[in-house]
């Protein structure tokens, strides 16, 4: 792929509220709006208090075209406004169904990484994961301000990053639990899961 060399920032954040994951998306393309990041994938993921999760996910069908393409906005929009209605409607994918979800996050966020996110999850929450390239990462500490309190369940920043993100959501705790290691395949979605200390 013509853009493996250019590092790409993935980040799962945790939400109590579905509603706030959606807010956050909205707040993300909106940094891709105004080149703060090049948006290439988004994908999220609900677990209801039964254990049952529900993915939503899109990404660029053709990775070489500029990101934030027709199709990509169209699955953005798709995202944000279909909601929990939207997701039992039609959007649903069961644990049965990896085939499906693979054939588009193959080409975005790696559906190893989905599966993880999927089984990380802890019930009545929501995650909302972002691969994205050229990230002002000072542009978006500064958003994740607007979004506390939530959990970072991963980030492939380094340490330092790591924290500033952690306190700009409010952690204070570990609440939310931590979640099993991340898988690690090759390329730059690889990384440590952003557990807390202690």
């Amino acid at each position: 792929m013509s853009d493996d060399a250019i590092p790409q920032t993935l980040v799962g954040i945790a939400f109590g509220d579905t509603f706030r994951a959606q807010e956050f998306l909205t707040a993300v393309t909106r940094l891709a709006a105004n080149e703060r990041l090049v948006l290439k994938d988004a994908v999220i993921v609900h677990k209801d208090a039964g254990g049952h999760t529900t993915v939503r996910e899109t990404t660029d069908p053709k990775p070489t075209q500029a990101a934030l393409s027709g199709a990509l906005w169209a699955g953005l929009f798709g995202l944000i406004i279909a909601g929990p209605v939207g997701w039992v409607a039609g959007a649903a994918v069961g644990a049965g169904a990896g085939a499906v979800t693979a054939k588009v996050v193959d080409i975005g966020i790696s559906d190893e990484w989905v599966g993880w996110f999927r089984e990380a999850v802890q019930p009545g929450a929501t995650v909302l994961a972002v691969l994205a390239e050229n990230v002002d990462r000072e542009a978006l500490v500064a958003e994740l301000e607007r979004f506390p309190p939530a959990h970072l369940m991963y980030t492939n920043l380094d340490q330092g990053w790591t924290d500033r993100m952690r306190d700009a959501l409010g952690e204070t705790a570990p609440e939310w639990g931590t979640p099993a290691e991340p898988p690690t395949p090759e390329g730059p979605e690889t990384g440590a899961p952003a557990s807390h200390e202690g």
